[in-house]
């Protein structure tokens, strides 16, 4: 297949002449990216990428120095999830299909390869791995075994072309029945495992030494307690060597140093606000490299040829880098580069084996980011691919970090977002968008669709990383245990007052909206302060915490039971006081609720309820439903509809009434679910 011209550096991701009077149409931001990720192979002559052809998602592999491509496209429906380069040659990849009536795919956890010419198109693994699966071209595929389990690769093994190590979590076949994870050894040709280890827990991760042998698993128990365990080679007996229910620093680990006598984990740091220790192998014993003051990393530079790390990176507002070792070859790469993208985010991608060319991303909160190719050798930086090409970062508005202190003391971070060319702009309608997760998601200064969509129709968006967030140690994440709409909720209150201190908000403009957790936080938001919050938008969210703990995926494992009695808690009364379901006599303020019909996470009955409750008190609601859509909307024409009736109700409410109404009502003929 042809690459219709998106190869080469011709993209431009800036226009010279954009004017804030002209807005970004909503359809540009709610696109899928054209291209998801990027990798150049081993031998550094080829690059795969995902990207979006006729709406799904391709594999394409290009011959970099002849500026030619291939398109390898799963089966009929089916779009690639994830992809590997395992020899200079073959690349795996992993699939998801559409079920059903559900929009966003979903993976199937096969693992299929296919060399860079297209050839030897194969299923390895997989619960169809004995059937032949449209696309795939080996003639021996029939005599290959399927098995219920989903797969991913761990290491691609540089040193042998023919075999990967890949991790295998079997599905459970029993309500509330847990299987241990393995690691096994692939033949990337026939599709043959064998098993060379077994987790000592639950849904473990692993991490392998340099040479290929797996030497830790870790991950969190049936009892919620994070463990590490280690073993000296493939055979040995593990070692439990941290505990986190024995107390003391919780860790996990990262990659083997350079010489093999070391380990990177991440750890809480001198501040206790997350670090970087390294483990000595022979001492057993932890020294700490890197602490963060107030935030812990939020990522990691590899030297190219993967065998050490040289750089932190971390969010304390914008992207910072701490580098660890300022003597090697890639730090200085990075720090030019860096000073050549003064303002953007800089970091690699993966890199040839030589080390002569790597993968280079940039990107910012108005830029969804581009891949480079940096030739060692020349010094030179070429334009590969525009994650979205179609984005225009000169009309797009700035994220401002900042830092405050919530009425009992604690530290928290967070962004405004003032709309283009209103960055002095005072008294704005504000919304406060509140992420999800809650516990180890964090905001962060990246490019965020939904708060371009709101800035770019003039409204200042808020976010902050409430207690219970993650990005700051695992103290702080742990301090919103069992605070649901309680302290966490407190922290979105003191940061919407802040807010209003600083003059950035209109304090009889502002809205409060999220999705999930968020969701929660949007309408708990209403019930706390309810002379506060003039609209509340709740998407895809939780609106009875005792409800959650017996519909929907988490409760349906041991694992997941336990999670919620930890986060929640075990009192009744109290998840029922602090459900907003119970609580809607407080809520002054407009509600509009969004929901998915197939949501699985948070299932409807959750806005169902809460929309029955607000139209028994006699309180307006603003409903949106689409039957195909699950926990966040995936289609593009569903996103694109949810920006325009989103931004209907709060022109409405905080804004221009009026606005956007024409739009909103084009956009509901029909409306699912009305």
């Amino acid at each position: 297949m042809l690459w219709n011209g998106r190869f080469l550096a011709g993209l431009v991701l800036a226009s010279c002449c954009v004017h804030a009077a002209d807005p970004v149409p909503l359809a540009d931001i709610a696109r899928h990216m054209q291209f998801k990720d990027a990798k150049i192979s081993p031998d550094g002559r080829h690059l795969a990428a995902t990207a979006i052809v006729n709406g799904n998602v391709v594999l394409s592999m290009i011959d970099i120095e002849k500026n030619t491509a291939l398109t390898v496209q799963p089966r009929n429906g089916d779009e690639v999830f994830q992809f590997w380069w395992v020899s200079n040659e073959r690349i795996v990849y992993s699939v998801a299909e559409h079920d059903g009536g559900l929009e966003q795919p979903v993976p199937t956890g096969e693992l299929f390869a296919t060399n860079v010419d297209g050839t030897g198109r194969d299923i390895l693994f997989g619960y169809r791995a004995g059937a032949n699966v449209a696309g795939s071209s080996a003639s021996h595929i029939e005599k290959k075994q399927n098995e219920n389990a989903s797969a991913w690769m761990l290491d691609a093994l540089p040193d042998d072309a023919e075999h990967a190590l890949i991790v295998v979590q079997p599905w459970s076949r029993t309500p509330g029945e847990m299987f241990k994870s393995e690691v096994r050894r692939i033949d990337l040709d026939s599709g043959k495992t064998r098993t060379i280890a077994t987790a000592p827990m639950t849904e473990a991760a692993f991490i392998t030494d340099h040479k290929g042998m797996v030497r830790f698993a870790a991950g969190n128990d049936i009892d919620q307690k994070q463990k590490v365990y280690y073993r000296e080679s493939d055979g040995k007996d593990w070692e439990l060597i941290s505990d986190e229910s024995g107390g003391g620093n919780v860790v996990w680990p990262l990659m083997f140093n350079r010489a093999g006598d070391g380990v990177y984990f991440t750890c809480g740091g001198a501040h206790n606000h997350g670090g970087v220790c390294l483990w000595d192998v022979n001492k057993r014993e932890f020294k700490t490299l890197w602490s963060g003051v107030d935030v812990g990393p939020s990522g990691f530079e590899e030297t190219f040829d993967r065998q050490d790390l040289f750089a932190i990176r971390s969010m304390p507002g914008r992207t910072a880098v701490s580098l660890l070792d300022k003597h090697a070859p890639e730090a200085g790469i990075l720090v030019e580069l860096m000073q050549q993208f003064a303002g953007e985010d800089v970091h690699f991608g993966n890199a040839s084996r030589d080390g002569k060319k790597a993968i280079v991303i940039v990107e910012s909160d108005r830029d969804p980011g581009s891949f480079y190719l940096y030739d060692a050798t020349a010094k030179k930086l070429k334009l590969l691919l525009a994650r979205a090409p179609w984005v225009k970062p000169d009309a797009l508005a700035d994220m401002q970090p900042f830092a405050i202190k919530a009425r009992d003391g604690t530290p928290l971070r967070g962004y405004l977002t003032r709309p283009f060319g209103k960055e002095e702009t005072k008294n704005l309608p504000l919304v406060v968008y509140v992420h999800g997760g809650p516990h180890g998601i964090f905001d962060q200064w990246e490019y965020e669709p939904m708060v371009q969509a709101l800035a770019s129709r003039g409204y200042a968006v808020m976010q902050v990383n409430f207690r219970g967030s993650g990005g700051s140690g695992l103290a702080f994440e742990k301090a919103g245990y069992r605070e649901w709409g309680g302290k966490m909720q407190d922290d979105v209150t003191d940061a919407t007052r802040w807010a209003i201190e600083q003059g950035a908000a209109d304090p009889k403009r502002i809205c409060i909206f999220g999705g999930s957790y968020g969701g929660y936080a949007a309408l708990q938001g209403a019930v706390r302060e309810p002379d506060l919050y003039q609209c509340a938008i709740g998407y895809a969210g939780v609106y009875d915490l005792r409800l959650m703990k017996s519909r929907g995926d988490i409760p349906q494992s041991f694992k997941g039971e336990g999670y919620l009695d930890m986060v929640l808690g075990k009192d009744d009364a109290l998840l029922a006081q602090r459900s907003p379901v119970n609580q809607v006599e407080r809520i002054k303020a407009d509600v509009m609720l969004i929901v998915g019909g197939q949501d699985k996470r948070v299932p409807p009955v959750q806005g169902e309820n809460m929309r029955n409750a607000l139209l028994k008190r006699g309180k307006k609601v603003e409903w949106l439903y689409q039957r195909t859509e699950a926990h966040g909307f995936y289609d593009e024409a569903n996103i694109e509809d949810m920006y325009i009736k989103v931004l209907a109700f709060l022109d409405r409410n905080i804004g221009e009434a009026g606005k956007h109404e024409a739009a909103a009502g084009e956009a509901a003929k029909p409306s699912a679910g009305n």
